[in-house]
């Protein structure tokens, strides 16, 4: 189950720490074309998004490692399902029905978020 966990939260501390670092850093014309949902909301929110994704990446990761408040990683992961959930729920507000990598990115949260109880 360790295993497991390490293998899931690894991919998705690398998937958020990116994700993550280009909305802190790029401007909205250089997240346009990957993010269209940038267009419409505020650049402060867009990187407060980023910050939080990569606060939870390192959450996903740090804890566990060292031992210290391992629960952390399992809030990390919730965190990260909630996020899906509502990134799910903007996609399709805006008519976006490609919502595929939201349902993986959800599927992988929740299923690290169980296997993070073998950590506690």
């Amino acid at each position: 189950m360790k295993n497991a966990y390490w293998i899931l939260a690894g991919l998705l501390a690398l998937f958020y720490l990116y994700g993550g670092g280009v909305k802190v850093v790029r401007s909205r014309e250089q997240l346009l074309p990957m993010m269209a949902w940038v267009d419409s909301t505020p650049m402060p929110a867009v990187r407060a998004i980023g910050v939080i994704e990569v606060l939870g990446a390192i959450g996903l990761v740090l804890p566990p490692l060292t031992g210290t408040a391992p629960w952390l990683a399992l809030a990390a992961a919730i965190g990260f399902a909630v996020l899906q959930i509502a990134a799910t729920a903007v996609h399709l507000r805006r008519g976006d029905r490609q919502i595929a990598l939201n349902a993986g990115l959800f599927l992988a949260a929740v299923v690290t978020a169980w296997t993070a109880t073998a950590l506690l």
